[in-house]
């Protein structure tokens, strides 16, 4: 099969885009999907530069990517929900490539009027944003919580479950995003590249963090005694001894097919507008993962050769 293959830790160059690839192993368990997209996250290029292989370690060669959209094609002897000829969407591993192996309980039909190639723009972003406000954070009714990054896919995502849930939501973004911010449909908005702003911001039940760095250590402050932090990033090591009285946890994307679906449903509907910024072929991967990393133009997609319903 055609795949984009990683044979050692670097720079995007070190992606290639190689024609005979062994196809994935199949089980009784298996849904094996011909895939129309894969989509690029950051977590694509850390693993690719090596940054964050304590967490996610590669064996060489590798395949990257997480998000599939496809065709079933077949279907082990154990697989009852799935047949060859329908429409899936999963998060999984190993997806930039024409054919993945996927179990089956990893795996949800996509809705009918959905776009096959752009539904792979949803698993793991809307996954990541859901669980980290409603595990990480434990976000409730009527609770204030700050949601930092908003405009980016993981926090759009987070922003959507936040409101589904019934809390009041403020927009973490930078100054110049303030107003575009707002088109969330949020309770409010803070700059949280403005210092003044956030010294003057008031306590908060939670924050959902999607930014890391310096910003959560000085937003950590700012959530009221037993309330809690939830982040995706990296936090400075100092940041817990800033607000002992908080409750913080880490989020990492695990499997839920029918959330998947849920999100699904939703952008279908309108109800989730996550932006896709480029459709690419599979072969400019690594030109995908330059503009990735330079940031703001939304999700990222590689569309497969030949790929069709």
């Amino acid at each position: 099969m055609k795949a984009v293959v990683l044979h050692e830790y670097g720079g995007p160059e070190k992606l290639k885009f190689e024609d005979s690839v062994p196809d994935p192993q199949i089980s009784g368990d298996t849904v094996r999907i011909a895939s129309a997209a894969a989509s690029v996250n950051p977590i694509d290029w850390k693993m690719r530069s090596g940054a964050r292989q304590k967490d996610f370690p590669l064996s060489f060669p590798a395949i990257l990517g997480r998000d599939v959209s496809g065709i079933v094609r077949s279907v082990g002897a154990n697989v009852k929900h799935f047949k060859p000829g329908d429409r899936v969407l999963v998060l999984s591993n190993a997806t930039y490539a024409e054919f993945v192996a996927v179990n089956d309980s990893n795996v949800t039909h996509l809705p009918d009027g959905m776009d096959l190639a752009d539904a792979a723009a949803i698993p793991l972003i809307a996954l990541t944003g859901d669980q980290l406000v409603r595990l990480a954070t434990n976000v409730q009714k009527g609770q204030v919580v700050l949601i930092t990054g908003a405009l980016g896919s993981v926090g759009r995502a987070a922003v959507h479950t936040a409101k589904k849930i019934g809390a009041q939501v403020i927009a973490g973004v930078r100054a110049k995003e303030l107003d575009e911010a707002r088109s969330l449909g949020v309770s409010g908005v803070l700059a949280i590249d403005d210092d003044k702003a956030i010294e003057e911001f008031r306590l908060v039940d939670a924050v959902a963090d999607t930014v890391g760095g310096e910003v959560a250590a000085k937003l950590i402050t700012k959530i009221r005694h037993g309330g809690s932090f939830g982040y995706t990033a990296v936090l400075p090591e100092s940041a817990a001894a800033l607000n002992p009285a908080v409750k913080i946890a880490r989020v990492l994307a695990q499997p839920d097919p029918s959330k998947v679906r849920e999100f699904a449903d939703d952008v279908r509907d309108g109800k989730f507008v996550l932006p896709i910024g480029r459709r690419m072929p599979l072969h400019d991967a690594a030109e995908a993962h330059v503009l990735g990393e330079k940031g703001g133009i939304g999700k990222i997609l590689l569309l497969m050769p030949d790929s069709q319903e």
